[in-house]
């Protein structure tokens, strides 16, 4: 159960220096990298326990941001539910927050994996399809992350994250600050939208809530575009 199956963790790779810069006899369990006459060598068996240990705390988080909201829960309720220890812990993540913003970063991923450009209508914005099924699957989790359960921080990084979707799409880098502005108007206008729908208890249909955010916002999509 998770906002997405996709995770990306960063590895702590060990580090092996020879004064030659080569390794004669290769470890299978290893591969190198030559980085300035300096080999690194990752541990492929560790590399898989730490990515271990990173989706399990990103399932705790899920888990029990489901069963109590944000306020409610902290690093040992996620540590014992994910069974690990806290120093465990402290060697991936700062705080809660940060694995809260890892998820959010995995899920932006992949909604723009899932994005399909050319099946999406002119003006239209490919990821929100994506979010919107995936919000309508996992109601319940998103009950706590943007509903009437959530907490200040995680809606506010929820907002950031659809945000960064959205001035991808309308607003690139060089883009003035009408359209950086839009670009956070037509995203709170989605957040807004979402938060309604899990908390409404209304049978709508994802194709129907698609409909009306496009309805609303498409004018000021086209405006903030030219």
């Amino acid at each position: 159960m998770s906002w997405t199956r996709v995770y990306h963790g960063d590895s702590n790779p060990l580090r092996e220096e020879h004064a030659s810069g080569l390794c004669t006899v290769p470890d299978t369990n290893r591969f190198y990298v030559q980085q300035g006459g300096i080999l690194t060598a990752k541990n492929k068996s560790s590399d898989r326990r730490v990515q271990r240990t990173r989706d399990a705390l990103r399932d705790a988080l899920i888990s029990l941001l489901e069963e109590r909201g944000w306020d409610d829960l902290n690093i040992q309720d996620l540590c014992e539910r994910a069974n690990v220890g806290r120093s465990t812990f402290y060697l991936h993540f700062q705080n809660k927050e940060e694995l809260l913003v890892g998820g959010f970063d995995d899920l932006r991923a992949w909604l723009r994996a899932q994005s399909a450009p050319e099946k999406t209508a002119v003006d239209a914005m490919p990821f929100v399809r994506g979010l919107i099924e995936h919000v309508h699957e996992q109601r319940n989790l998103f009950r706590s992350i943007i509903g009437r359960r959530s907490g200040h921080v995680v809606q506010k990084r929820f907002r950031e994250m659809v945000c960064q979707l959205v001035e991808e799409e309308v607003a690139p880098p060089h883009a003035g600050w009408k359209q950086k502005a839009g670009a956070h108007y037509i995203a709170g206008a989605l957040v807004e939208l979402l938060a309604w729908w899990v908390d409404s208890g209304k049978g709508h249909t994802a194709d129907e809530v698609e409909e009306l955010f496009y309805q609303l916002t498409l004018p000021s999509i086209r405006q903030i575009k030219v």
